[in-house]
Parts: C-alpha cells; sequence; structure tokens
C-alpha cells in the first residue's frame, strides 16, 4: 500500500482481518453493554437513555440506546462495530433478575455483564423433536438500523457458535459438558441443530450487509480448555468447520472468541481457516508467542487487559499497554485493537477513551515504535 493512502475505516478493519498491512491499527471492540454505552457514551453526548436491561426495552428505547452507541463509534473513530445476535425475551418468574427469549432459555441478569442461562428446553432426546427454532429475520431490525447509519465502518455480525448456543439450550455449560460423556448422542444432535441454525444466521447477516462473522463462545478458562481436545474434535470441529465454510463460501471473513488458555486446539483452529482469533485474554496466554507460532496464518484481536487494567489501572498504564502491543504486534499486518473482552460495566470510561486514542497515536504504518 503506497504510505500516502488513507483506506475508510471498513478497509482498513477488512484488510488486517485478513492478515494485510492497513495504513494505520484497527481498532473495535466486541461488546459495550447497557451500563457501559452509558458510561462512554456521556463523554460524547447529554441525550443519554435511562439505563435498563434491552430486554425491558422498547423498540424506541433499544434504537436510543444504539444511538449513543453509534455515537460513541463515531467520536473515536472505531474501524467496526459489533451486532450481537439475540432472539427477543421477557420477563418470566416471581423475581426481577430473569428472563426467557424466544428458544425457550430462561437467563439471570447481572449487573456485571452479559445475562447468564439458568434452564433451557433441551434436557432429554425427546425434546429435540420438540423444539421449534423461531425465523430469524425479524431480528435484523437493529442490524439494519446500524447498517444504514454507519455505511463506511466494517459491520460485525456476532452468532453464537454450537457450543454456546447448545449449552443456552440445555440450560448452562456445565449440562452440556455432563452430556459430552452421559448423552453424547444429544450433545451431537443438539450440535446438528444449532449448526444448521447458524448457517442460516450468517447468511441472512450476509444478505443484510454484514461484513464479517464473529463466531461466539468460549472453549477454554484460565489453565486450559473446558473439554479434551477429544471431545473438540469429536462436538465441536466438525460444526465449526461448516460455520467458517459457510461464510466463507460467501467471500465473508470469519473470526473465533475464546477467552482462556486455547493452545490445546490451536492447530484446530488454524486447520479449520478461521480469518482471525479474540481476544488472546492476557492472564491465560502470551500474545507474542502466539504471533509468532501463527506465523501469518490467521490475524489477531484484541489483548489490552479489561480484568484490572481498564477497570483499575492509570491512563498512563493504559498508554503504555496500548504502546507495547502496537510495537510487537502490528509491524507485519493482522492486528486489530480492542479489549480483552468486551467493555463491561467494570471498566474506567476515561480508561477505554484512553485505549482507543492511543492506538490512534502509535497505529499509524510504517510502525515506527522501537
Amino acid at each position: 500500500m503506497p504510505e500516502n493512502d488513507v483506506m475508510t475505516n471498513k478497509e482498513r478493519f477488512l484488510t488486517a482481518l485478513q492478515g494485510g498491512t492497513p495504513d494505520r491499527v484497527p481498532i473495535f471492540d466486541f461488546a459495550f453493554n447497557e451500563a457501559s454505552i452509558i458510561k462512554v457514551g456521556e463523554h460524547f453526548t447529554a441525550n443519554l437513555p435511562e439505563l435498563k436491561p434491552f430486554v425491558d426495552c422498547t423498540p424506541v428505547e433499544m434504537r436510543h440506546y444504539f444511538d449513543v452507541y453509534i455515537r460513541i463509534v463515531e467520536a473515536l473513530d472505531l474501524d467496526a462495530m459489533v451486532i450481537i445476535f439475540t432472539a427477543g425475551g421477557q420477563r418470566v418468574g416471581q423475581g426481577n433478575d430473569r428472563f426467557q427469549d424466544d428458544f425457550g432459555t430462561t437467563f439471570m441478569l447481572s449487573e456485571h455483564g452479559d445475562p447468564f442461562p439458568v434452564a433451557g428446553p433441551l434436557q432429554t432426546a425427546g425434546d429435540l423433536g420438540r423444539l421449534v427454532l423461531p425465523d430469524p429475520e425479524p431480528y435484523f431490525g437493529i442490524f439494519d438500523y446500524v447498517r444504514a447509519r454507519l455505511p463506511e465502518r466494517a459491520l460485525i455480525f456476532c452468532v453464537p457458535g454450537p457450543f454456546k448456543f447448545s449449552w443456552n439450550l440445555m440450560g448452562s455449560m456445565e449440562n452440556l459438558l455432563l452430556a459430552y460423556g452421559m448423552q453424547p448422542d444429544i450433545c451431537l444432535d443438539a450440535a446438528r441443530l444449532t449448526t444448521d441454525y447458524i448457517k442460516t444466521l450468517i447468511n441472512l447477516s450476509i444478505d443484510h450487509g454484514t461484513d464479517a462473522i464473529l463466531l461466539d463462545g468460549d472453549v477454554a478458562a484460565q489453565k486450559t480448555t473446558l473439554m479434551s481436545p477429544a471431545h473438540y474434535r469429536k462436538f465441536l470441529k466438525p460444526y465449526h468447520r461448516e460455520c467458517v465454510a459457510c461464510a466463507h463460501a460467501r467471500n465473508i471473513p470469519i473470526f473465533k472468541h475464546t477467552d482462556g488458555n486455547f493452545w490445546p486446539v490451536m492447530d484446530d483452529f488454524l486447520e479449520l481457516g478461521f480469518d482471525g482469533l479474540h481476544p488472546i485474554q492476557p492472564q491465560c496466554m502470551d500474545i507474542d508467542e502466539v504471533k509468532e507460532y501463527v506465523d501469518g496464518r490467521v490475524s489477531l484481536l484484541g489483548n489490552i487487559d479489561c480484568s484490572h487494567l481498564l477497570p483499575h489501572g492509570t491512563e498512563t498504564e493504559v498508554v503504555a499497554s496500548v504502546r507495547e502491543r502496537v510495537a510487537s504486534l502490528a509491524p507485519s499486518g493482522g492486528y486489530i485493537l480492542s479489549s480483552s473482552n468486551t467493555i463491561h460495566p467494570g471498566c474506567n470510561p476515561a480508561n477505554v477513551i484512553a485505549m482507543f486514542r492511543a492506538a490512534r497515536q502509535f497505529g499509524n504504518y510504517p510502525i515506527a515504535i522501537t
């Protein structure tokens, strides 16, 4: 690329995601939730929504949240924005902390981040035949709204991978992992059912104008993978392969999100042909070692610590971390900067802003940091 060429935000993000060298290091983040949209957004606008869970928002209130989210993207000049697939929801039970989505999974709300499943419709093999998955087309309203508002930025559609989708349907990750040993057939049937639906979502999102697919669902914890490599290769890898092939058949890149230490299945991810790996959690994996190992076969996204640094560090420490990451990862291309997970409610908004602004300060190619 000629030194003076300037890319659009979308071109910049997609160039790096596919292993190339853009004009400057792209920046984005996986997600901002309700509280973090307001906390960061108040630095750029006074027109803020009332803080409430998305499940309780009317369509007008939901658009208000996304108006502020879009304002953050524009003010910080993020190169991409993620839209996470969600399947509706309504309050259930006697308390004020649970809702059920349109698949029949009951979630508990949390002030600290994502809701988590506590009950699901899939418990026995007989439940599979009674499970009717909803038409996904009506869930693309917000996606279309954002696509129209941000035509020059990369819009990423996040779908739950077959592991996360299956554990939601079964009511918890623990239920699914136990079933790997005790009810393997139902696990394979659930993987088949969810993968077919995921592929429908991928194709629909491309029809609606997505630029990249993010396949969600952790497969690892702090020390190692959540399942053995043998179980990964039996219960997940064939279905991941289908998801990658589905996106690539439409010439759309797809990258994998997982926290934790996924070294035991790193070669599997590379073989499958994911275009990127996100977010290389710094407490679990050394991203410089990962960079050396993958040797340009896959792009890397993330790694700015959101467990301790973004919530509790100083702006000076954040800037130093960004400078270090850019210096070590960006010179050969294929690196996109973001937090090590999401902009969750515990993140200090001043540190979030400092992270993105520092990436713009240091991230121009050719990278000159020594």
